[in-house]
C-alpha cells in the first residue's frame, strides 16, 4: 500500500527511547510519523477528524492510552488505534479491542509485524473517513431530502414519490435536484454508494 498524502502514523508514547526506536522503525518503512510524550500533546496538535493511525502506549502519567482512546471514540475521529505496551494482558488487549482498537501488541514486538498492522490500520482510517464524510453530507439534508433520497434509491419515479409524498411532481423535482447537489452526485450510481450508509443514519437519529 502506498501512502496517501497527508496521511501520518502518530506516536504517543512516555518512553522518549521507544519514541525514538519507533520513529526509526517506521521511517525505514517509508512512512510520515510524528511523535508525542503524552496524551494531551497529542490532542492539542493534530487534527482528530483526519485519517492516520496511532501507536498508543497504554501505561502514561498524563493521559493513560485508554482514556486517550476513549476521548478519540468520543470525537468519532477515524484514526485507526494500534496498542503497544509493556504491561498488556489478555483482558486488556480484549477490552481495547472491544472499544474499537484496531490491534494490540506488546513489547518488544517484531518491527514487520508492526509495520503490516499499520499499512492495516491506514486502509481501515481511509475507509472509515470516507465513510465519516459521505454519512456527514446525508445528514447535511433536510428531513424532506432524506425521505426522497430514500424513495428514489427505491426506483421510485417522481410521480410515484410525488404521490407518496402528497406534494406536486415540481417539488420532488426541486428536492431531488438538491439531493445530487448536496451528495455531489451526478447520476444515480452516484447516489447509490450512500445507501450502505443509511443504517449508521437511522442509528443516529
Amino acid at each position: 500500500m502506498t501512502q496517501s498524502q497527508g496521511e501520518m502514523v502518530y506516536l504517543v508514547d512516555d518512553d522518549e527511547a521507544i519514541l525514538d526506536s519507533l520513529t526509526f522503525l517506521m521511517e525505514g518503512y517509508g512512512l510520515k510519523v510524528n511523535a508525542f510524550s503524552g496524551g494531551g500533546a497529542f490532542l492539542e496538535a493534530v487534527d482528530l477528524s483526519q485519517p492516520g493511525c496511532v501507536i498508543l502506549d497504554s501505561r502514561m502519567p498524563e493521559l493513560t492510552g485508554q482514556e486517550l482512546h476513549q476521548k478519540l471514540n468520543d470525537a468519532n475521529s477515524p484514526l485507526a488505534v494500534i496498542f503497544l505496551t509493556g504491561h498488556g494482558d489478555v483482558p486488556m488487549a480484549v477490552e481495547a479491542l472491544k472499544n474499537g482498537a484496531f490491534d494490540f501488541f506488546q513489547k518488544p514486538v517484531q518491527g514487520k509485524e508492526l509495520f503490516e498492522a499499520v499499512q492495516r490500520g491506514l486502509t481501515h482510517s481511509d475507509k472509515l473517513h470516507h465513510d465519516l464524510t459521505q454519512l456527514a453530507l446525508l445528514q447535511d439534508l433536510t428531513e424532506r431530502e432524506q425521505q426522497v433520497f430514500r424513495l428514489v434509491i427505491n426506483g421510485y419515479t417522481n410521480k410515484q414519490m410525488a404521490d407518496t409524498l402528497f406534494v406536486s411532481v415540481r417539488t420532488i423535482e426541486v428536492h431531488r435536484s438538491n439531493v445530487m447537489k448536496k451528495l455531489q452526485a451526478s447520476n444515480m450510481a452516484g447516489l447509490l454508494k450512500y445507501s450502505s450508509l443509511l443504517d449508521s443514519l437511522d442509528q443516529m437519529a
